[in-house]
């Protein structure tokens, strides 16, 4: 029989339908309460009065993984760079206090390979149940000549929801407030292009040496771990009130692209200042490793990368102990990394001993 002209393009609607058959138990595993569809139609329906909101105000995020892609296609592992993706995307709702509720993906590449794309989203649908968001629709898109071979891209978008009066929007941050500092996995998903700039231009190393820092893995697979989910424990911790009854947890920050310089005033009021002290956490050796050999400074570093810290948490300095012992156990590894102070300048961050604690 002879195949479809829309084939011998170079696209293959019968794996399209194959891979949606695939992933269906991994997508139904990830239902909740709000979920009004199966996988496979047109649109996707979630009912936010099913899922216990009573005035719920949505939000939404959208987030890609960026060039750490580039790693798991070199090394040939796919299986956790969808948690990534769903990482990126539902970090940034609970920084507003928003729960995720639902996540959509879009899957690109030149040519469909089932057992990649099957890995990939397989990762995606773990991230969203790890998280409490229900993948209730996607998009697997097949564009030859848009793409090298083996190639492909992945993008999220993922809406939450918040009680009105519930928004966290950092208004009440004020002097005396107290930074907590919760511990990243690893490099999470941001400034890859600079680690496979060093990697590549590093003369002995590639991804399956052992890691320099950590003989036990290799850099491959320490560059892969996926970024922390912080979802669950935040929204435990928000529960936490202070003496006037308001949420204990004042803002928070995703430590993302931009690091800890750029990312923590976009919480902050008008005139504040944040001053951090390095010397508070422990820096994973995977940065100093990549300062060293990729000769950045230090203060390159934290406008880059997390730098050991994947989620800034503000607090009153009375709620901070409280804080710490909710979220440690939650499992977090949480630090007090720095304090708000006034300021008659623009709203900034300043990191003290950072010369000091990359030394």
């Amino acid at each position: 029989m002879k195949q479809s002209a829309y084939k011998e393009a170079g696209v293959d609607i019968d794996a399209g339908a194959e891979l949606v058959e695939r992933i269906k138990p991994a997508v139904k595993a990830t239902n909740r309460a709000g979920v009004m569809s199966a996988i496979g139609g047109f649109g996707a329906l979630f009912d936010p009065k099913a899922a216990g909101y009573n005035d719920p105000i949505l939000v939404s995020a959208t987030d890609g993984v960026g060039t750490k892609i580039k790693i798991a296609i070199d090394t040939g592992k796919h299986s956790t760079i969808g948690i990534d993706l769903v990482a990126m995307c539902v970090n940034d709702l609970i920084v507003q206090g928003a729960e995720p509720l639902f996540f959509l993906d879009y899957f690109a590449s030149g040519k469909l390979e089932l057992d990649v794309a099957e890995a990939v989203i397989s990762g995606i649908a773990q991230g969203c149940k790890d998280s409490g968001c229900a993948l209730i629709g996607g998009e697997t898109a097949e564009m030859p000549g848009m793409y090298e071979a083996g190639d492909y891209d992945l993008a999220g978008f993922t809406v939450g929801a918040v009680e009105r009066d519930q928004i966290l929007t950092g208004e009440r941050i004020c002097a005396g407030d107290i930074v907590l500092g919760l511990a990243a996995s690893g490099l999470h998903s941001n400034g890859y292009s600079l680690v496979r700039k060093i990697v590549g231009s590093t003369q002995g190393y590639d991804y399956d040496s052992p890691a320099p820092f950590d003989s036990k893995q290799n850099l491959g697979d320490v560059l892969l771990t996926p970024t922390k989910l912080y979802v669950k424990s935040l929204l435990s911790a928000l529960k936490l009130k202070d003496n006037e009854g308001n949420t204990a947890i004042k803002g928070m920050a995703n430590i993302t692209g931009g690091g800890l310089i750029e990312n923590i005033p976009r919480v902050m009021p008008e005139n504040t200042l944040c001053v951090l002290d390095a010397e508070s956490w422990d820096l994973p050796p995977v940065f100093k490793w990549l300062a060293e050999v990729g000769n950045v400074a230090p203060e390159d570093m934290a406008r880059t990368l997390n730098c050991g810290i994947g989620m800034a948490v503000i607090c009153a300095a009375d709620q901070a102990d409280t804080l710490i012992k909710a979220l440690e156990d939650q499992g977090e590894t949480v630090s007090k990394i720095g304090i708000i102070k006034d300021s008659q300048e623009n709203t900034a961050v300043t990191i003290k001993n950072l010369d000091q604690a990359w030394s």
